[in-house]
């Protein structure tokens, strides 16, 4: 097992490892999904966990994920930090339907403590970034609140995006936030410190910049502000700060500079890129220096915070 750093996840108390395991990989259906046999996703699933890694992310939308995290790691429950999603709609692929209704919440929750084989999540979290009016409209955060009460999730939290994560902290009910941020996409860089400082627990995705870096200039509907993620990296000349890492490592350590960050969750269903991920994720943040030189060749290229009211 490794001895992968560990931060506090916010109120919630958890001692959280700063490397998570995103497990969308495992859903297995889908135009981009990987192909995936039951028995490689036991082996990766039980790898996750005999590597160290301690908190694992999933939703009712990544197809078979949550079937396979209950029917292979549930013997080992007590290992993990588990968090789902809610709003999504139980039989409907993908990730576009999600209805914002108390019974909708109520009927997911209860269909992935069954798929899970647990008796409770350790975080439930909204898989949209709504308004308070659009919380409360038809009892959706008002069922996840009634759910926390009854002992089937432990916190509630949010997938948050600007604008609206400014008012989610605001409301001051969500324990946790899971935030898109990377050293491409430096948007929220201050919101997740105005949230840390709330008291409310980080969880990154995205902090590997969105899958290999030798995806990105095929990656055209992740364009940002006309950029390709290539040509930011380019525009940066973040190449020049490299050292002897890979771009990948460099990546994920940036994202891992964050002072406010309690985990990122990246998700592979490569168990040698998985191996890759802990060591790097190992060796902790970029060196000071490094750091602030990649902050501003990169808030020159475009990659900057936006301004938060």
């Amino acid at each position: 097992m490794n001895d992968i750093p560990k931060r506090t996840l916010g109120r919630t108390g958890f001692e959280v490892t700063t490397l998570g395991f995103g497990a969308m990989e495992l859903r297995t259906t889908g135009p981009k999904a990987p192909s995936m046999s039951e028995r490689e996703a036991e082996l990766l699933l039980n790898t996750v966990l005999d590597s160290g890694i301690n908190l694992i992310d999933t939703s009712i939308d990544y197809g078979r994920s949550e079937e396979f995290i209950g029917r292979f790691i549930a013997h080992r429950r007590q290992e993990f930090f588990l968090a789902s999603k809610c709003g999504c709609v139980v039989g409907v692929p993908g990730m576009h339907e999600h209805v914002h209704t108390a019974e909708n919440i109520r009927r997911g929750v209860e269909n992935s403590l069954r798929l899970l084989k647990t008796d409770c999540l350790d975080l439930l979290q909204f898989h949209r970034s709504l308004t308070r009016e659009e919380f409360e409209k038809d009892g959706a955060l008002q069922e996840a609140m009634k759910l926390k009460a009854e002992g089937k999730t432990r916190f509630v939290g949010v997938s948050a995006v600007l604008p609206n994560m400014a008012e989610q902290i605001a409301m001051g009910c969500f324990d946790v936030y899971q935030v898109p941020y990377s050293a491409l996409q430096r948007d929220h860089e201050d919101i997740i410190t105005r949230a840390s400082q709330a008291g409310a627990g980080i969880i990154i995705r995205g902090g590997a910049a969105r899958g290999a870096p030798t995806d990105w200039e095929n990656r055209w509907y992740y364009m940002i502000e006309k950029q390709t993620l290539q040509q930011r990296w380019e525009k940066a000349r973040l190449d020049e700060l490299l050292d002897g890492m890979s771009r990948i490592e460099f990546t994920i350590r940036f994202t891992l500079s964050h002072p406010d960050l309690d985990t990122t969750i990246i998700g592979t269903s490569n168990l040698e890129h998985l191996q890759d991920n802990i060591r790097y994720a190992m060796k902790g943040p970029l060196p000071r220096a490094v750091l602030t030189e990649a902050r501003q060749r990169l808030t020159a290229a475009g990659s900057k915070p936006s301004a938060v009211a």
